[in-house]
């Protein structure tokens, strides 16, 4: 039976106090604490009558590129503009501390954002890409891009159109995240699948547990018995298969662990 809770409890504690191989798999909570709206939110200015889904797929691409380039250009510079939180700071500090006595923490995100990275952080994996990483369209040829000038918390009044692939010299560049319909990067989750099934602890941290593959990810923990522990301020699809569920805050929760797992 799961167990729900509002704090760190002693049982808690001690599994994280025992645990040398400690796997995290974080979703778009997290990185909500920080500010940045979380994908499923509808947005504003030119993108009013479209949610974010609506933006993710190959087919909003070919039907308008300069909106959806636009879009993730402008949401580039939102995620510039925010902080890593608490809970941020917390992993990369128990993933320190882990290394030092031999052990390891890995981290595995569905976010698109470098918040973990900028908090001190390696990531094992980012499961549906970067928002900061750029390929063509036509070629899948990588390309730098220099930053937008947009201001964050201000749409831009006009679309941007995307540019031309220096590699073929015909497609139009796109971000490189993981639209809805295409496929995960299989090294990635493959690497997050054998870090999983070789945890003898596993968080699941501010994700719904909606969206697949990611989502089955925590149950490969079941094969080995290995403790799940969530900590999300509300029920999600993964609830009913955990151990505990830690309902709060990440960034309230997540430093009370670190701190309990000294």
């Amino acid at each position: 039976m799961v167990r729900q809770l509002d704090q760190v409890s002693p049982e808690v504690a001690d599994l994280a106090r025992r645990a040398q191989r400690v796997a995290v798999l974080t979703g778009a909570g997290i990185s909500a604490e920080s500010g940045v709206p979380t994908f499923r939110e509808v947005q504003t200015g030119l993108w009013e009558r479209f949610s974010a889904a609506d933006l993710a797929t190959v087919e909003a691409y070919e039907a308008d590129p300069a909106r959806v380039w636009t879009w993730y250009r402008w949401r580039q510079s939102l995620i510039r503009q925010v902080d890593p939180n608490p809970g941020h700071t917390a992993l990369a500090r128990w993933q320190k501390a882990l290394r030092q006595t031999g052990g390891e923490l890995s981290i595995v995100t569905q976010n698109v954002d470098d918040l973990h990275e900028r908090a001190g952080a390696e990531v094992l994996g980012h499961l549906h890409g970067s928002i900061f990483a750029h390929r063509c369209f036509e070629c899948d040829a990588p390309a730098d891009v220099p930053a937008g000038n947009y201001n964050g918390w201000q749409p831009p009044d006009q679309p941007e159109e995307p540019p031309v692939c220096a590699a073929c010299g015909s497609g139009t560049l796109r971000p490189g995240v993981v639209w809805f319909g295409e496929m995960l990067p299989m090294e990635t989750f493959d690497a997050a699948a054998a870090c999983i099934r070789a945890a003898d602890l596993v968080l699941v941290v501010g994700t719904s547990g909606m969206v697949q593959p990611a989502a089955s990810l925590p149950l490969l923990a079941l094969e080995r018995g290995a403790p799940l522990v969530e900590i999300n301020p509300e029920q999600t699809e993964l609830s009913e298969v955990m151990d505990y569920s830690l309902r709060g805050p990440s960034g309230q929760l997540l430093p009370q662990l670190v701190d309990s797992a000294r």
